[in-house]
């Protein structure tokens, strides 16, 4: 299994570090050449290899971490994403009219065609998700949605080799819209920084 994340600001590199602290490679990608990634990747570790946006897409398992309206720039690259899951880590201000009164994932989801879509690993701020995953015995919790059951599963796991406790909140009308930060709305759990212990 490959992975990768486009998108190296804030959020991208909070991915890498927890990709990172667990030695698993993952390749990042973002609008700059690989080389202008480098010093920061080799500071977060040297599991974390900046390639560019076409090695990233060739990944079995892509972080979405760009700003949300480029979305539909990466999306373009291919024409079906069929084979691939796409985590989208995204968060929007965008007003609600504008995505037609849909959770921003569920936009998201619409232009990867063919993709196992998920939601996830967005409801944190970057410094949070940056930090070991490991709290006093316990596990943050990292959220997931999708209007795909089998597309959670193998994401839930890969949370879980991360160090995260991953929970499922169901399809994206209701579980996107749980985590969603979309202009002056904002999801429930948006930003709950929540611990599961065993």
């Amino acid at each position: 299994m490959s992975y990768s994340i486009i998108g190296f600001g804030a959020v991208g590199q909070a991915l890498a570090r927890a990709f990172a602290r667990k030695n698993i490679d993952v390749t990042v990608a973002s609008r700059r050449p690989p080389e202008m990634l480098m010093q920061q990747a080799q500071a977060i570790g040297p599991t974390v290899v900046p390639r560019t946006l076409q090695d990233a897409i060739a990944s079995d398992t892509i972080f979405l971490a760009v700003p949300f309206w480029e979305h539909r720039e990466v999306a373009k690259q291919i024409t079906t994403w069929h084979g691939k899951t796409i985590i989208d880590a995204t968060n929007t201000n965008a007003p609600v009219e504008d995505l037609d009164g849909q959770p921003s994932s569920a936009v998201v989801a619409r232009a990867f065609t063919g993709a196992r879509f998920v939601k996830g690993f967005n409801h944190l701020s970057a410094a949070v998700l940056a930090a070991d995953p490991g709290v006093n015995g316990g596990s943050r919790v990292v959220f997931l949605s999708s209007d795909d059951e089998n597309a959670v599963a193998p994401v839930a796991v890969l949370a879980e080799q991360l160090g995260f406790a991953p929970i499922a909140l169901g399809p994206l009308k209701d579980g996107g819209s749980l985590v969603q930060a979309r202009g002056n709305t904002w999801g429930k759990l948006i930003f709950k920084d929540l611990v599961r212990f065993k």
